[in-house]
């Protein structure tokens, strides 16, 4: 019996705890299953604050003081996408080397894992949506550790571990995309936003629940996990403000040449999510309707 008197609940470790998705993951947790939240800060459901995924002692030390565990979901990652071009090794360091870290405390323990992954790994050159067997070929430095993550991962536990890429996402806490557009609208008359870069926005409340059922009834290998549909940032950004009742703010299209990063960006990145749908007996909500559902609940 557990402390409060209940029944016994099954522990599962959540990295990443108090990010945009892992916070979103502690707060989805299935009935009968507590998630024990990790992450460097401190945060609400972070039990263990400040351990350094990449080294194996620490890990095992984790797995020891706060398990046994019954899977981990590995959402932690080095996510500054232009930082990351500046430093590779330190990006490499998060997002390959504790993910293969993990996912080999996960093998010994015969424990499934579920690595969340990005749209980064494609070049952007298709003009349908990324399948899971597609061929990749990241064009940045975050696009090539978070795929050496993959590969890490699928070696190291090939029997457990599930990969789930995902792309263009957003949620109630962190920072992201509609926040950033309806801040700027404040001060702002005139915006003007990328339109040649093809997505699928994706909200942690519809994700979130996704990777619990990866993790719970989800065969080995990779999955795509999107919103259903494709827009533009363009698009994303007018929806945003049309949804959150914003008048008088005028957005004008921009090519991405027009506003230059240090990391390449895919200009077509949209995920075919067949077979997460196939798993869970349903898609992801369009990402228009998944919008206006979160900004019903979390204005902005």
């Amino acid at each position: 019996m557990s402390e409060n008197g209940n029944r016994l609940e099954r522990k599962v470790l959540v990295t990443g705890a108090a990010g945009m998705l892992g916070s979103e993951l502690l707060r989805r947790a299935p009935v009968g299953t507590q998630a024990v939240g990790t992450d460097l800060r401190e945060g609400p459901g972070v039990v263990a604050a400040a351990v350094d995924l990449a080294d194996p002692a620490a890990v095992e030390a984790l797995f020891e003081n706060h398990g046994p565990f019954a899977g981990v979901i590995h959402a932690a990652a080095f996510t500054a996408v232009d930082l990351a071009e500046e430093k590779e090794a330190d990006a490499l360091r998060v997002n390959a080397e504790a993910t293969r870290v993990l996912a080999l405390a996960c093998a010994r323990r015969s424990i499934p894992i579920v690595a969340v992954s990005t749209d980064f790994v494609f070049d952007g050159e298709s003009r349908r949506p990324y399948r899971e067997d597609d061929p990749v070929r990241p064009l940045s430095a975050y696009g090539r550790t978070k795929l050496a993550g993959e590969r890490a991962a699928l070696l190291a536990h090939p029997q457990g571990a599930r990969i789930v890429r995902t792309q263009w996402l957003y949620g109630p806490r962190g920072k992201h995309f509609p926040g950033t557009i309806r801040e700027l609208a404040k001060t702002r008359k005139d915006l003007k936003v990328v339109d040649d870069q093809v997505g699928s926005p994706t909200t942690t409340l519809e994700l979130a629940p996704a990777l619990w059922d990866v993790l719970e009834r989800g065969a080995p290998g990779i999955y795509h996990a999107a919103c259903e549909g494709a827009c533009t940032w363009y698009d994303l950004a007018v929806a945003t403000l049309d949804a959150c009742g914003v008048q008088g703010v005028t957005v004008a299209r921009c090519t991405t040449a027009e506003f230059p990063r240090p990391a390449h960006r895919p200009a077509y990145s949209a995920l075919d999510s067949s077979r997460l749908a196939a798993l869970r007996g349903r898609p992801l909500l369009p990402w228009r309707q998944a919008l206006q559902e979160f900004l019903a609940a979390h204005p902005l």
